[in-house]
């Protein structure tokens, strides 16, 4: 049999697949092995997890199929044969696919969700196909097995009749990094928000990100490059704000050096920590007998993880021994190569933090209740400021019993301290926890409350702590029974250019709720958006078009956006927008084309057909796909009575 071996990346798992077709023993050889190495994929990408554990689940109903096939050794028809054939080209299919999800770049699977899925419909369809018009008689196969089988394929005839929804939180957090907005503490909250929902967040994910983008951008060359840019740029917004490009300046004698990350190859390797990737001033030992660095295995620990960073391996328990040998080692080569190691605070909390400033931090928290003004003044100021800075700043202000307080001064009558208030609960709610504490202390009311009568800064920052907080379904849902979009619906149409940026992204979030839709709507929305949409200086197509799309999902959205001028914006923005513009625009169209039809003649009228035409041919890969959609609904519409 003419056949070529396939190694798949990172597994030890060899399959042969068949070039040619062979014997009914060949193929069957060859369908139970493809099973067996898709069965050894384990780092499925976060966008895909569920669908690919879905399909792999669904391969291996196959297995008791094959295996009486295989024992059974009957002779086939040539049909027969044919049949299997086609299910082994269909599972090879998903096979790549498979392997796709699993060393494919995490940013790219999240920007191309729509078109991966289309994918697994296609494989859905090859599988069911294969299965359709399988002999089970002819095959001798017993009636358990046959019921197997059928299960598997009446699974495979639902999914592929499935419409899920993206992640559309995750799609607009993306949207809005690409549409590069000012930077600002709402930027930043959502690439770190990001980089938590994409598994972004250790050296070494970020590691295997890049080779995985770079093979990414060989392999794809000039093909959609608009996307891979995007996939490119986002990499490396994420690992600024993880520290990754960090340049340190140099100071002390000229001959001395100062060890930097991009330095870390002149070290021998077993000096280095294996999560930050330089050397260690303090190496530990945790039980699984790997050493690092012991403030990051230490933040590793906090973060309630329990296992061993480099090996996976369960901990045994969670203390750190001093692995004194490596650290003298380290010391004598730093002493030798004439390099000296960067200096740490000596005064080092259990949790890896400068007991300084856990002392500051507690000082400033209990000026928090201060009956001086100016005193709880700087006292906020400086919570706001170490709050922005780092992570590990957010968590220590919570754990010093900062949140109640802060929640407190969000009624001070003073205008700067609600502004600096408002501002410090925005960097504290970039992290989960502290999403769940401030909601739980009260603090969504009086937000609400400055969104409608605070300062511009004030009211800007109130409606992005409300979109951050609102990425908790509990929240979405507060915010919408405390009348809290009205005040957005009113920034959104009168606020500085970063308060509509920042109320949009709060409605968009807010509109994932199917009654804050009907909140939305009621509180005037559609105009606003209309308004932005036609200011080209505010930049906001994208964003404004994404909430119209859900919107349009609703009746009363419907009624509200179906108007035959809207439809000839939607039709001047595929004539002349952006690509990105495009693919939105078309996208909200098919929606409200879908529920009335005289909207698709209307968008006819104004000549949208051969500007369809065009995206179809050369539009970003979801826009051609709408396109589509949209060109045969139109199709069916002209042929109406």
């Amino acid at each position: 049999m003419d056949s070529q071996m396939v190694m798949e990346g990172g597994n030890n798992a060899l399959v042969s697949v068949s070039s040619s077709g062979g014997d009914e023993s060949d193929v069957v050889k060859e369908l139970m092995e493809v099973i067996e190495s898709v069965g050894l994929y384990s780092g499925y990408r976060k966008t895909q997890r569920k669908e690919c554990l879905s399909l792999v689940r669904r391969l291996k109903l196959l297995v008791p199929f094959l295996e009486e096939l295989r024992e059974l050794g009957t002779s086939v028809s040539g049909e027969a044969l044919n049949c299997l054939d086609n299910l082994r080209k269909a599972l090879v299919l998903a096979m790549k696919l498979l392997k796709h999800c699993n060393y494919g770049s995490k940013i790219y699977l999240a920007l191309e969700s729509e078109a991966v899925m289309s994918r697994f419909l296609g494989v859905y369809d090859k599988l069911h196909q294969a299965l359709d018009g399988m002999p089970y008689d002819e095959l001798g196969i017993s009636v358990e097995v046959k019921e197997q089988v059928e299960l598997m394929r009446m699974q495979l005839k639902r999914a592929k009749k499935r419409t899920d929804t993206i992640d559309m939180e995750l799609a607009m957090d993306m949207m809005v990094v690409f549409s590069n907005m000012n930077d600002t503490n709402a930027d930043r909250a959502i690439l770190e928000r990001l980089a938590i929902k994409l598994e972004l967040r250790t050296v070494t994910d970020l590691n295997q990100e890049t080779l995985a983008v770079q093979k990414l951008v060989k392999k794809r060359g000039g093909h959609n490059a608009e996307n891979i840019q995007q996939v490119v740029d986002l990499l490396g917004k994420i690992k600024q704000i993880s520290g990754l490009e960090e340049t340190t300046a140099l100071d002390g004698p000229v001959k001395s050096k100062i060890l930097q990350r991009c330095q870390s190859s002149l070290v021998p390797h077993e000096f280095l920590c294996p999560i930050t990737l330089e050397i260690m001033t303090d190496p530990v030992i945790v039980s699984t007998g790997q050493t690092y660095e012991r403030e990051s295995i230490q933040k590793w620990l906090d973060s309630n993880h329990r296992t061993c960073p480099k090996t996976g391996q369960i901990l045994l328990h969670l203390s750190l021994a001093p692995n004194v040998a490596l650290k003298n080692l380290i010391r004598q080569w730093c002493e030798k190569n004439n390099i000296e190691l960067p200096k740490k605070d000596p005064y080092i909390g259990p949790d890896g933090s400068s007991t300084e400033l856990i002392k500051e931090i507690s000082f400033l928290v209990e000026n928090l209740s201060s009956c001086q003004l100016d005193v709880q003044r700087e006292a906020v100021l400086k919570i706001r400021m170490l709050s922005k800075e780092s992570p590990d700043n957010r968590i220590l202000i919570a754990n010093c019993g900062g949140i109640p307080p802060l929640v407190q001064l969000l009624y001070h009558p003073n205008s700067k301290v609600q502004e600096h208030t408002v501002t410090a609960l925005l960097n504290l709610s970039i992290d989960e926890a502290n999403k769940r504490l401030i909601a739980r202390e009260g603090a969504v009311p009086a937000i609400i409350q400055i969104l409608q009568n605070g300062t511009d800064e004030a009211r800007e920052n109130s409606a992005a702590a409300l979109f951050s907080l609102c990425t908790l379904d509990d929240n979405k849902v507060l915010v919408g029974t405390l009348n809290g979009i009205p005040p957005l619906v009113e920034l959104l149409q009168h606020g500085t250019v970063r308060g509509k940026k920042d109320a949009a992204t709060a409605l968009f979030n807010l509109s994932l709720n199917q009654a804050n839709k009907s909140r939305a709507i009621q509180a005037g929305i559609i105009p606003p958006l209309l308004q932005v949409i036609e200011d080209k200086n505010l930049g906001m197509i994208d964003e404004a078009l994404s909430i119209l799309l859900l919107l349009a999902s609703h009746p009363e959205g419907q009624n509200e956006i179906g108007k035959l001028s809207f439809v000839e914006t939607l039709v001047e923005i595929i004539r002349h927008g952006t690509p990105k513009n495009k693919e939105c625009a078309t996208s909200v169209l098919l929606e409200l084309g879908l529920n009335n039809s005289s909207l698709v003649l209307a968008a006819l009228q104004y000549g949208v057909y051969e500007h369809l035409v065009e995206i179809a041919r050369n539009g970003t890969n979801r826009a051609q796909r709408k396109a589509n959609s949209l060109l045969n609904h139109m199709s069916k519409c002209e042929h109406l009575p």
